[in-house]
């Protein structure tokens, strides 16, 4: 399982040309799964994202956590992740989870997320434009496999 964390001040998500979601101070989660990843990896990924201090304190110092300073999370699901570019110009998703198992483990994902964090989320498997307006800019980058 790997995501992609972005800290946002603002982020939303289009769907056939509407706001489906959005969301103001916070992170913009991109989530992909591949084979094997389970219940383990989600809950290793969810303590990780709730507890990453990635926002300022009140010394303008990376110290707070979202938890703290109750941001609100978007979670988009995101295959290319697993994308393999080793052979050629063209990327092979081969290692990304087959959709209608990953469906599964994304809205688990999602769920054990909301529990701490209020997540909105685009739609699985959706053509979807997501707006992003980066904080800092401050990306990170976690792969359940790299514990």
């Amino acid at each position: 399982m790997k995501v992609i964390i972005q800290r946002v001040k603002s982020s939303n998500v289009i769907i056939n040309k509407k706001i489906y979601n959005s969301i103001e101070k916070g992170m913009m989660v991109l989530v992909g799964f591949t084979d094997g990843d389970n219940l383990s990896d989600i809950e290793y990924i969810v303590k990780k994202i709730i507890n990453l201090r990635i926002f300022d304190d009140e010394n303008g110092i990376m110290n707070k956590s979202i938890l703290e300073v109750k941001g609100s999370i978007l979670s988009i699901s995101q295959f290319t992740l697993f994308a393999d570019t080793k052979k050629g110009n063209r990327p092979s998703y081969i290692k990304a989870m087959k959709g209608e198992e990953a469906i599964k483990l994304y809205d688990i994902f999602n769920k054990e997320l909301n529990k701490f964090v209020a997540t909105k989320t685009g739609i699985f498997g959706a053509d979807m434009t997501v707006n992003i307006e980066n904080d800092g800019p401050i990306t990170i980058i976690i792969d359940s496999k790299n514990k």
